[in-house]
């Protein structure tokens, strides 16, 4: 029924580049991404095409190094290219925030020598990669992780299965923490996986409430051997590293999360404009024009929020607690957001003929990936009063 343009987000970009940046991202998204968004999630399709465009358009390195094929863009300009990918369709969002939480490892503490071999093609070279942290009976409590990497010479042997892995199956490399000393966090090592080696599959991919089109698979290691060349920091150092790389990955969820409440807003105020009942527009009426005002300003806040916690991190200042209150605020603001675009859309609302549903059971899952928001919750408390007495 609506067929309005949704209005572009004014956006505060600190450079010319960075608003040729967001024109070019928002091309493509219109040109190939918003079109057929909707189809392709409800087939469960992963447009692994559209993958292989951002990364031609140099779009899927965008906060790391140029030397090794990044953009070199602060991540207050990366963090808004992922709102409008989420906005045009959640699954490339996500994926690419994903994306860049498995490079993270390898592009912040891998060796000049690493960074140079694998960088290039994982950041420009068209592949795609997976965070493998989370296993079957270790989700929150990440540090109890049972994958085992033994060394054999010159190589290691990885054996273990990890869950909930977005693009688990699909994906081209995979930087896995395996444990390879003692209980806890400090026994646990990250490494670099070919996404083809001997030994690593994936399961079927899980059948899920929304994010269909994004594939999120248990991945097996049955054997699976690296080389000693493709360990990652030090042993021992991998859950400091998987802490360090979630600190980012919060905010890259944070601001899909308000891609997807303002794709969800834009949706009901075209609705409202249109839609008339009692021989007026049902935004003239005041109740639903105060629903809309809120919703507008829930978003706003979030999008300050990711945006500050952003901007202490390319400033170099701690971040941890700002993340994890972006992550927190922005992905409960998407569940009401979206809920109350289903509530104006009405009994359209409720069907697969407008996306305002899709809207709804895609941001449910941005409350629980990378942190569930009571996990965020416990961060920020430990920020403001001190660890939980043992």
């Amino acid at each position: 029924m609506p067929d309005r343009a949704p209005q572009q987000v004014d956006r505060q970009l600190p450079t010319d580049e960075a608003r040729d940046l967001i024109s070019l991202v928002r091309d493509i998204a219109q040109r190939e991404i918003v079109p057929s968004a909707a189809e392709e999630e409800d087939a469960g399709r992963f447009p692994r095409e559209v993958f292989t465009l951002l990364s031609d358009a140099g779009l899927l390195g965008l906060p790391y190094d140029a030397e090794f094929g990044g953009g070199e863009q602060p991540y207050e300009v990366y963090l808004q290219v992922l709102e409008e990918l989420a906005a045009a369709r959640l699954t490339v969002g996500l994926g690419v925030s994903v994306h860049t939480l498995a490079s993270y490892a390898l592009a912040t503490y891998g060796t000049k020598e690493q960074q140079t071999e694998h960088l290039p093609a994982m950041l420009g070279g068209g592949l795609l990669g997976a965070y493998c942290l989370s296993e079957p009976a270790s989700g929150s409590d990440a540090a109890s992780l049972r994958t085992k990497a033994v060394r054999d010479g010159d190589d290691w042997v990885i054996t273990g299965t990890k869950a909930w892995i977005t693009h688990g199956g699909v994906a081209d490399f995979c930087t896995v923490m395996a444990r390879t000393g003692e209980d806890g966090p400090r026994g646990i090592t990250a490494f670099l996986v070919p996404g083809d080696a001997e030994g690593l599959s994936a399961a079927v991919p899980e059948k899920k409430m929304g994010l269909k089109g994004s594939p999120t698979a248990q991945v097996h290691l049955d054997g699976v051997r690296v080389p000693d060349a493709r360990r990652i920091g030090e042993e021992g150092q991998g859950f400091a590293i998987a802490l360090s790389a979630l600190e980012s990955g919060r905010l890259g969820i944070a601001a899909c999360a308000i891609g997807v409440a303002q794709a969800a807003l834009d949706e009901a105020v075209s609705y409202a404009a249109e839609r008339r009942q009692f021989g007026k527009p049902i935004a003239d009426f005041q109740g639903l024009r105060f629903m809309l005002a809120d919703m507008a300003t829930q978003i706003e806040a979030g999008r300050a929020l990711y945006l500050t916690a952003a901007r202490l991190r390319d400033a170099g200042l701690p971040f941890a607690k700002q993340a994890a209150m972006a992550k927190l605020h922005c992905t409960d603001t998407a569940m009401r957001v979206t809920t109350d675009a289903v509530q104006i859309l009405g009994g359209y609302g409720y069907t697969a003929d407008f996306p305002a549903e899709r809207y709804m059971r895609e941001a449910k899952v941005l409350q629980i990936v990378e942190g569930t928001n009571q996990i965020q919750r416990m961060v920020i408390a430990r920020h403001l009063a001190g660890p939980e007495e043992r």
